[in-house]
C-alpha cells in the first residue's frame, strides 16, 4: 500500500501529461514501480488467460487500475470465467458494472494504402479501449504525438488525426496478450497483417477513464 501511495503521489505534477505523452515521459521511479506491479501480477485476481502486450503503457495501467479497481477487477474476472470462443458476437454487459463487452468477428481492414491516405485514426478522452484478441491476429498503429494533429473538433468520445505515415509505430496483437489504448494512445486498430487470413475475433471493452 505504501508503494501505491508513493506512486500516486508522483502524479501530482503530471496530471495533464497523461493525454499527451507516452510512457517514457513519466518519472523513472514511477515507470519502475508500474513495471514491478504488473510483473508481480496483483492486478490479475485469478486472471490467467493473457498478459499485457509489449505496447501497453504500464504506467497508465497502474494509475487507472488504482483509481478504479473494482471496474478492472470485474473486467478480468469476467474474461477468466467466460468461454470467449463459445459466446456469440454482439454486446454483453458485465454484471454489477456499467461495462459492456463488444464481441467482434471480422477481418482486419486497414491496408498500408489506407494508412498512407490518413485513414482510421482515433483517440478517446473519456474511455479506455481494452482490446483482447481471442482468435487470429490484429494489426495496430500508434501515432507520433509531435507530428500528428486533430482533424477537427472533439466529438464525444472520439478525436481523429492527421498523421505522418513514416512516423507510425506498427505492431500486432495475438491471443495470450491484450492491448490497452489510453487517451494518450492515438491509434489505429484492425490494420492488415502479413498473415494469409485477416479474420479474427476481438473483444473490445470501454473502461471509464479516471482523472
Amino acid at each position: 500500500m505504501k508503494k501505491i501511495l508513493i506512486g500516486l503521489a508522483l502524479l501530482a505534477n503530471i496530471h495533464f501529461m497523461q493525454a499527451q505523452t507516452y510512457t517514457n515521459a513519466y518519472p523513472k521511479e514511477l515507470q519502475k514501480l508500474a513495471a514491478k506491479w504488473v510483473k508481480k501480477g496483483e492486478w490479475r485476481k485469478g486472471f490467467t488467460k493473457a498478459s499485457p502486450a509489449p505496447s501497453v503503457n504500464l504506467v497508465e495501467f497502474y494509475i487507472q487500475y488504482h483509481r478504479n479497481p473494482e471496474e478492472w477487477k470485474a473486467l478480468f474476472q469476467w474474461l477468466e470465467n467466460t468461454d470467449l470462443l463459445a459466446i456469440s458476437p454482439g454486446r454483453i454487459p458485465i454484471e454489477g458494472t456499467d461495462l459492456t463487452v463488444s464481441v467482434e468477428d471480422g477481418d482486419n481492414w486497414c491496408s498500408q494504402q489506407n494508412l498512407r491516405e490518413g485513414k482510421g485514426s482515433e483517440s478517446h478522452l473519456q474511455k479506455i479501449d481494452f482490446m483482447y484478441v481471442v482468435r487470429g491476429k490484429e494489426g495496430f498503429c500508434r501515432l507520433d504525438h509531435e507530428t500528428s494533429t486533430p482533424k477537427g473538433p472533439y466529438k464525444p468520445d472520439r478525436l481523429e488525426y492527421n498523421f505522418s505515415y513514416d512516423k507510425l509505430e506498427q505492431f500486432t496483437s495475438i491471443p495470450g496478450t491484450f492491448n490497452i489504448m489510453f487517451p494518450c494512445d492515438w491509434h489505429i486498430a484492425k490494420v492488415k497483417t502479413d498473415d494469409k487470413s485477416q479474420n479474427l475475433r476481438v473483444l473490445v471493452i470501454k473502461v471509464n477513464y479516471k482523472m
